[in-house]
This record gives C-alpha cells, structure tokens and sequence, in this order.
C-alpha cells in the first residue's frame, strides 16, 4: 500500500492508475488524513452478485430442512 498526498495524485494520475492495475493500492491523503483508496477491481467471476450464485442448501443436523418441516407437520397434524 502507498500513500500520496491529494495534490501528487492529481499530477502522476496516469502513472498511479496504472499502479493500481498491476495490483497496488494507493491512500490519498489530505492534510495528513486518508480520504481515499484506490484499489484494484476484484475479477469478474469474484464480482458476481450474490443474487446470481447458487444457494447454500439449508438442512438440520441429521436431516433436510425440508423433511424436518414435513415431519413437523405431520405431528401437528397439518397436511
């Protein structure tokens, strides 16, 4: 990680994104205080919104989630 001030960001810009395109991160300060980093984009697969991934299979110890449910109802006498 490399920290520069706000001012030497906006002059070496270019030259400090393609930095962060090889892999290194940049903290902009200003007036000593972080206001900024400036990281790598994570890769596409990575970037894959959680909407979109298969979901975890819910289950109980020792049973499906669906068969515990099933079963419940069946005591309680709801079909």
């Amino acid at each position: 990680m490399k920290n520069v001030s706000l001012t030497e960001f906006r002059s070496h810009a270019s030259g400090m994104l393609t930095e962060v395109e090889n892999g290194e991160t940049i903290v902009v300060m200003r007036h000593g205080r972080p206001i900024a980093r400036v990281c790598p984009m994570s890769a596409p697969e990575q970037a894959e919104p959680s909407w979109k991934r298969p979901a975890r299979r819910l289950t109980r110890k020792g049973a499906e989630l669906t068969a515990a449910i099933l079963k419940e109802r069946e005591h309680e006498g709801i079909s």
